[in-house]
C-alpha cells in the first residue's frame, strides 16, 4: 500500500457538489502567483509541467471568469514577501520585485477587473495579511461583509500551507461573529494545489529533511485538516 493510499484509508475525505450560482457567493483565490504555479519560476515553483498544478490553474481562471460573468466578486491574494524574510523552513520565495509575486499569466487580466479586489501579503496566513496595521480593519472581513457573502467558495495554492491557514483562520472569524452573513466555506478540491519537494532536491537546497513536501500526500492531508475544521470540500462547482 503506498502512503497516500494509507492516508486516504486513515483519513478519509467526502467531497461534494456546490452550487455557488447564487447572489452570495464570492470565490477567493489564494496565492496563483508565478512563485508557486510558473514552471522554473522559484524555488518553489514546478521545475517542470505538473498535472495538480495545471489543473488547479485552469479551474481557477474558469472560476474567476465564471463568478465575475454573474457579477459575484472574487477576492484574489498575491503572496508578496519583503527580500530577506522567508518563512522558515522554506526557501526565499515571492518576493518583492522579483515577478514571482504576480499573478500567473492566466490571471493577469483580473488586475483590471472591477469586480476583482486584489490584496497582497507578506506571510503565509492570508487573514492576518488583510489586516491594515494602521487602522486595524481587515480587508477580508470588509470584503465578506460588504457584499453580504453567505458562501465563500476557495481555490489556490498551496492546499496545506497557505490556502489551509487562510481557510481554517476565515472559519475561526466566522465562529467568532466577525462575518456575520458567512455560512460556508468551500474548499473546491480540484481548484487547489500545492509545491512537490523530494528529499533529494530539499538536500540540493540545503534545506533540511523536514523540509521536504510529498505532492499528492500533502494535499489530502490540507484537505482532511480543513473538512476537520467545518470547512466544505467539494468536487464540483456548479
Amino acid at each position: 500500500m503506498t502512503l497516500l493510499a494509507a492516508l486516504e484509508q486513515a483519513l478519509p475525505i467526502v467531497t461534494g457538489p456546490f452550487d455557488a450560482a447564487k447572489p452570495a457567493a464570492g470565490l477567493v483565490v489564494v496565492d496563483v502567483v508565478n512563485g508557486f504555479a510558473t514552471v522554473g519560476a522559484g524555488y518553489l515553483a514546478p521545475p517542470e509541467p505538473n498535472d495538480q498544478v495545471i489543473r488547479m490553474v485552469g479551474e481557477t481562471e474558469r472560476l474567476a471568469r465564471l463568478f465575475l460573468a454573474r457579477g459575484q466578486p472574487v477576492a484574489a491574494f498575491l503572496d508578496t514577501h519583503v527580500p530577506g524574510r522567508a518563512e522558515p523552513p522554506y526557501p526565499p520565495h515571492c518576493e518583492q520585485g522579483t515577478g514571482e509575486e504576480n499573478l500567473v499569466p492566466a490571471l493577469t487580466w483580473l488586475e483590471k477587473e472591477p469586480g476583482a479586489t486584489l490584496i497582497r501579503k507578506d506571510c503565509i496566513n492570508g487573514f492576518v495579511g488583510a489586516i491594515d496595521l494602521e487602522t486595524g480593519r481587515n480587508r477580508m472581513a470588509d470584503w465578506v461583509n460588504q457584499a453580504r457573502l453567505e458562501a465563500v467558495v476557495v481555490v489556490g495554492i498551496c492546499t496545506d500551507i497557505c490556502v489551509m491557514d487562510f481557510v481554517l483562520t476565515l472559519l475561526s472569524a466566522r465562529n467568532h461573529g466577525m462575518m456575520p452573513s458567512l455560512k460556508d466555506v468551500v474548499v473546491y478540491a480540484q481548484g487547489c494545489a500545492t509545491y512537490d519537494l523530494s528529499l533529494p532536491a530539499a538536500k540540493t537546497l540545503g534545506l533540511p529533511p523536514t523540509a521536504c513536501h510529498p505532492q499528492a500526500e500533502t494535499h489530502h492531508v490540507g484537505l482532511y485538516l480543513m473538512a476537520s475544521r467545518g470547512a466544505v470540500l467539494a468536487h464540483q462547482i456548479t
